[in-house]
């Protein structure tokens, strides 16, 4: 497939050589299967949709001639052909993340300066700072650094797949490490056996994934990278800060902590129950629990000192003496019999947290269970300080440092399963339950001032609201039910099991108060005491322009409510607040959502000041620009001053979970790049605007405005937009690719405020259009300046120094660079008026060109990629290779919306769907 790749790389791009080898590779092995397997007619047709679509890269024929090449070819024959760009697309990726770590690699044994989303870059950077201790005390008092798995994946490879690139990976790293002919040979061989085990696999799944199935899809990043990287993470940086600031108070708990939504999050998913929400928490604890109990068994095997050649102390011998492990054959080897007791103890806490389970490494001994991670703990810290005491730290500092250190974060409960659901829920449920108690009949009706009050009333009251036996709606029972799992879950594995509880659409008072008033139905809230208690912070989402433009007052408002405050101050004086990165795009465009975003953030961030507690933002950040996405280093670097705090939460979510964490060497350089953004941005003033930042938010206030009228022109004014979105995209069969268990639209209507961002995004995508990642900006930024030099000049001192504006616009750029107006005209053909084809059309290719414009006149760039050399080489290589599989999309939509309403047409719409998501890294 890849014989003449060279021939359009640059060939003054010397580095790149290995990359090109490794596709070349890669590519030459799949083309021997797809000839072997599919037979030599669809090979040739595999490698004629090749060569032209390099000739149309090259302008030497239309894309019309591929186009009708394709077009008389039988339904049956076009699947392999799709079937084969996907699986090399795959491979070129693998090949690219390959070629960067050998780079970053290449740097770091030069010499180089450290880059700069390392930790190194960051520590050199504060010891220039010059800090003071009490300075980096307070900043990093409640540190914390949270990504958090969410559970609405677009992760488009199914798991067979996955394991055949985790593969196909490792033996391309051991081919770069060796000479040997036969050992060549043979990685090449076991590279034929993956890549034929790939081409043999179905791609799409034939049922949708159930949420049981995401949560193991989750849980499965723990064994492949999560266990090793982020205990030793978290230990490095904790000694790092305290070797330069010994005196400060920081890290008192692990940096580093995940989340999950997976299981927990039903706003719009009626999959989700209270089996579910068990079922969430039951199996990360098997998970944290089993690791720990693996652990241990490694551990008694390797701590085979004797009494008789080394130290012990008194708290050791007494360990080994209660441990139940009386056998002579180890009468004097302390450390395994004090280990053998521990393994006994942490089966009975696994009996104690999930009956009936059979962990591997299980131990019955009838010792007593543990009631808390810290009792174990104790345990192992008596084991370490003996061998401490005997000389053995070089032993300690090993597998039992790092066991110590996964228990700290990983506990019983592995990560915080975060609760989510839309306010609107929460109200009906209230008012039923407010009803049904004969307290009021109408609250829907009230008041704002009428609901706080009644709402703080109640949860000043002892009482509950319902009984078991209350006869309820059937969404009011299954609300409740999934609470009481969720506080089911508190009581038997910890408070650490559920943390979080995210109010979608979050617009009020009230909105907050009614997810109290159900967490403390469920005992999971209690304000009746000395001690006001709760273990879940209520967590407000504002996700549209005008919620995030209220969020701050919204704060402010339930700050002077007592009944709020006292649960602030239970715990030590935190808010959380969730931003929504994926509506606000979508319901105001790129650049106004960003500024949006981040001007609520400055609001926020002087309300928690003026209030006297400390804020923490939860970023609802997606894979792709359009729903946040981007390199995360640069996204928490762009933060405005006070928006970090030591501390922030993340979603990752689709094609970037196993981007940046299907392995140890991408998930500790992607967490060091958190860790490392989230303490510049804490301790250092990284803004750069210093007294121009009014002046320049001023500006980005009317860009933004102006930003926001072109895309609602569009989006929401423009008459038929609906009708082109839907006809122009494959938006409607997006519902029938497999890659999440939730539906595409909250509810049942074809109205793009309903429609989910995930879709949304996927549909512009892969039409080549990407209108999320910049429609709006061009025109904001042409009509600001006018004719006025001046201007120009205040953007490019904007992008020059300000952080927020650079990264706005390098994420811009990447998407711009992603989009073909050649091959989206293909799917505008598919619009049926011509006139509405016309306009729709018309208006994009417009608004792309003065973005484009807008892009390369403020950066002073001469390409869209001047700063991103490595996706420059990426699609300059590899997006050729793109355009049968949008070509063949076409026609296969061509095909099923003219009747062809067939099984294979069907799936290969969606083998298409499945491959360009794959090739552009970004399906939602």
């Amino acid at each position: 497939m890849v014989d003449r790749l060279s021939t359009i790389t640059d060939p003054a791009m010397d580095d790149s050589e290995p990359l090109r080898q490794d596709i070349r590779l890669l590519g030459g092995i799949l083309g021997n299967i797809v000839r072997d397997q599919a037979g030599d007619e669809i090979f040739d047709l595999v490698e004629t949709a090749r060569v032209e679509s390099f000739r149309i890269r090259r302008s030497e024929i239309d894309r019309a001639d591929l186009a009708h090449r394709l077009a008389s070819v039988p339904t049956d024959d076009l699947t392999p052909v799709i079937r084969a760009f996907s699986h090399f697309a795959l491979l070129a990726n693998l090949a690219e993340d390959l070629h960067r770590e050998r780079r970053r690699s290449v740097h770091v044994h030069a010499g180089d300066p450290p880059p700069n989303s390392s930790l190194a870059a960051t520590y050199a950077r504060l010891d220039s700072a010059d800090l003071h201790p009490d300075t980096v005390s307070d900043a990093l008092a409640t540190a914390l650094v949270a990504p958090v798995i969410t559970a609405h994946p677009t992760e488009t490879r199914r798991r067979t797949v996955f394991d055949v690139q985790t593969a196909v990976t490792e033996l391309m790293r051991n081919r770069a490490y060796t000479n040997d002919s036969m050992q060549l040979a043979q990685i090449e061989k076991d590279l034929h056996r993956q890549i034929l085990t790939l081409w043999q696999t179905a791609l799409i799944r034939l049922a949708r994934l159930q949420i049981r199935d995401e949560i193991d899809n989750g849980l499965r990043y723990y064994d492949l990278a999560l266990f090793d990287v982020v205990p030793a993470l978290n230990a490095q940086v904790r000694a790092a800060l305290h070797s330069r600031w010994p005196d400060a108070a920081v890290l008192t708990e692990p940096i580093v902590r995940p989340g999950t939504w997976i299981g927990g999050d039903r706003d719009g998913n009626p999959n989700v129950t209270a089996d579910v929400v068990t079922a969430a928490c039951d199996k990360a604890c098997a998970k944290a629990v089993g690791h720990h109990l693996s652990q241990l068994a490694a551990l008694e095997r390797e701590l085979s000192m004797s009494m008789r050649g080394t130290p012990t102390t008194d708290e050791l011998r007494r360990l080994a003496d209660t441990s139940g492990d009386d056998g002579a054959a180890r009468a004097d080897e302390p450390y395994r019999r004090a280990i053998h007791g521990i393994r006994g103890r942490l089966t009975a806490t696994a009996a104690r947290l999930l009956p009936g389970a059979d962990l591997p490494h299980m131990l019955a001994s009838g010792l007593p269970a543990y009631a808390t991670p810290a009792q174990l703990l104790a345990d192992l810290g008596i084991i370490d300080a003996s061998l401490r005491r005997g000389r053995s730290g070089a032993i300690a500092d090993h597998r039992l440092t790092h066991l110590r250190n996964a228990i700290e974060v990983f506990g019983f409960h592995l990560a915080p399963l975060d609760l989510r659901q839309n306010s609107e829920v929460h109200e009906r449920v209230v008012a039923e339950l407010l009803s049904w108690a004969g307290i009021v009949d109408d609250y829907g009706d009230l008041t704002e001032e009428k609901k706080v009050a009644l709402l703080t009333a109640e949860l000043r009251t002892r009482r509950p609201l319902t009984t078991p036996d209350a006869h309820l709606s059937e969404e009011t029972a299954k609300e409740l039910s999934i609470l009481r799992a969720a506080a089911e879950a508190v009581r038997r594995i910890g408070q650490a099991a559920i943390e979080h509880y995210i109010i979608s659409m979050c617009t009020s008072v009230s909105d907050l108060l009614e997810v109290q008033v159900l967490l403390k139905e469920v005992g999971l809230l209690n304000l009746d005491s000395a001690l006001p208690h709760s273990s879940v912070h209520v967590v407000p989402l504002f996700e549209t322009i005008d919620d995030l433009r209220a969020g701050a007052a919204t704060l402010s408002a339930a700050l002077s409510v007592p009944e709020f405050r006292s649960l602030v101050d239970c715990h030590n004086g935190l808010v959380e607040i969730m931003l929504g990165y994926s509506d606000s795009n979508k319901d105001g465009g790129y650049l106004a959502a960003n500024w949006a975003l981040y001007r609520a953030e400055l609001d926020l961030v002087d309300t928690a000041r003026d209030a006297g507690i400390r804020l923490r933002l939860f970023h609802g950040r997606g894979g792709t620009v359009g729903r946040g996405g981007g390199p995360s280093y640069d996204a928490i670097l762009a933060q405005p001053p006070g928006a970090v705090q030591g501390s922030l939460r993340l979603t990752e979510q689709g094609e970037v979970i196993a981007a940046k964490y299907r392995e140890p060497t991408l998930a500790r350089r992607n967490l060091e790049a958190l860790v490392a953004a989230t303490l510049e941005t804490s301790l250092i003033d990284v803004e750069g605007l210093g007294d121009d930042a009014e002046s320049a938010y001023n500006v980005l206030d009317e860009l933004a405005a102006l930003a926001r009228s072109a895309y609602t022109d569009l989006v929401h004014d423009t008459a038929g937009f609906v009708e082109y979105f839907t006809t122009s995209t494959p938006v409607a069969e997006i519902g029938a690719l497999n890659i999440g268990s939730r539906p595409t639209s909250r509810k049942p209507t074809n109205s793009i405020t309903d429609l989910r961002a995930i879709p949304w995004v996927l549909a512009w995508t892969q039409c080549r259009v990407m209108l999320p990642g910049w429609y709006g900006t061009g025109s904001a930024v042409h009509t600001w300046i006018g004719d006025n030099p001046d201007r120009l000049a205040t953007l490019q001192k904007l992008y020059q120094r300000w952080p927020f504006f650079r990264s706005v616009l390098s994420n811009m750029a990447q998407v711009l660079a992603k989009t073909d107006l050649g091959l989206a005209a293909r799917y505008a053909d598919l619009v049926r008026d011509p006139d509405l084809r016309g306009r729709v059309f018309g208006k994009i290719t417009t608004e792309h060109e003065r973005t484009v414009d807008a892009y390369l006149t403020i950066t002073g760039h001469t390409s869209l990629l001047a700063d991103n050399p490595a996706l420059d080489r990426s699609v300059h290589n590899r997006f050729p290779y793109l355009e049968p599989l949008n070509t063949l999309q076409v026609e296969l939509l061509q095909r099923f919306r003219a009747g062809e309403d067939t099984d294979q047409v069907r799936h290969g719409i969606l083998l298409t769907m499945n491959g360009l998501a794959t090739a552009l890294r970004n399906s939602g």
